[in-house]
């Protein structure tokens, strides 16, 4: 998988990396089709942001983590992309086992009309 990281007002440093790394490899081996996440990571009045965006299966999906300390924010965003990649999984087998559509119920009165009533 690939891993896109980039900084605003925030230096991304090798440790930085390891970290992301080590937090989205679990998501690359649960969601084998995943190919590309594009990690963000930006410093606004004091909080740290961390933003996920990845697409999966034909959706886009996209998470964030607030947090003072860059790791935990960063903690938080892989853990919602977890949860939101677990929904679409599950949103896509649930459209293969979807029940049949009913067919049109027979009219009573056609129905008495072919019965042998003598």
């Amino acid at each position: 998988m690939k891993i896109k990281l980039s900084g605003h007002h925030v230096e991304i440093s090798d440790s930085v990396k390891e970290h992301v790394e080590q937090k989205l490899s679990k998501l690359a081996s649960h969601f084998p089709s995943l190919i590309a996440i594009d990690v963000f990571i930006a410093k606004e009045h004091g909080q740290f942001e961390v933003e996920l965006v990845t697409n999966y299966e034909g959706s886009r999906l996209a998470t964030s983590g607030k947090d003072q300390v860059m790791y935990p924010a960063i903690a938080k965003a892989a853990k919602k992309l977890d949860s939101a990649l677990m929904h679409r999984k599950g949103q896509l087998k649930d459209d293969l086992h979807k029940k049949p559509v009913a067919t049109a119920p027979e009219i009573a009165a056609e129905m008495i009309q072919g019965m042998d009533l003598s």
